[in-house]
């Protein structure tokens, strides 16, 4: 069995498939950290079709995390009707009225503190660092660990603690070099 390819070739090879491969999608054509925020959070274990249409509304409907936090709950909850998981509708509200009070209306930069917002889970605070900001943050979910094990020789049951450990430490690694987002994007 050959050995699978070091990161420092398997990174620039990852850049060159997605700026060849990559789909146009709405919440590519922006830096936005509002947008892609609201993109990964829609996202969530949501088809990228079905999401698309609720992206635009919602975004017409919100244009700015300060209007977001200024709707009324059942505003937002009418806007997110049909999408499912509703959690992430009233997080994402919650959220908002936290980046206005806490964060000037700006969310944060840092993964760490995007964190700490109500809803935003490790992978989508390393989405928006890495894509709005240019932060060299990893995303690991079960494409990426599938994909990472593989390369790397990982053959132990990917759910166990240390394996998840080491898959978020190889993707993090991944992640540092130039355009960061371009390896996270969905």
């Amino acid at each position: 069995m050959s050995r699978a390819p070091g990161l420092s070739v398997l990174r620039p090879a990852l850049l060159r498939w997605y700026r060849r491969n990559r789909r146009d999608l709405p919440w590519r054509r922006t830096r936005d950290p509002y947008a892609i925020w609201i993109s990964e959070t829609m996202l969530q274990q949501t088809r990228v079709e079905t999401v698309i249409p609720y992206y635009e509304h919602f975004l017409e409907r919100f244009p700015s995390v300060e209007d977001l936090a200024r709707a009324a709950a059942d505003e937002v909850m009418e806007c997110w009707a049909g999408l499912g998981y509703y959690s992430r509708a009233r997080n994402l509200r919650s959220a908002a009225q936290q980046v206005v009070a806490q964060h000037g209306g700006s969310l944060p930069r840092d993964v760490e503190a995007l964190r700490g917002l109500k809803g935003v889970g490790r992978y989508t605070a390393g989405a928006v660092a890495s894509i709005a900001f240019d932060r060299p943050a990893a995303v690991v979910d079960g494409n990426v660990a599938r994909v990472l094990a593989r390369l790397l020789g990982i053959r132990e049951e990917l759910r166990r603690p240390a394996v998840r450990a080491r898959l978020w430490e190889e993707a993090q690694r991944l992640a540092r070099g130039p355009s960061p987002g371009d390896l996270t994007r969905r």
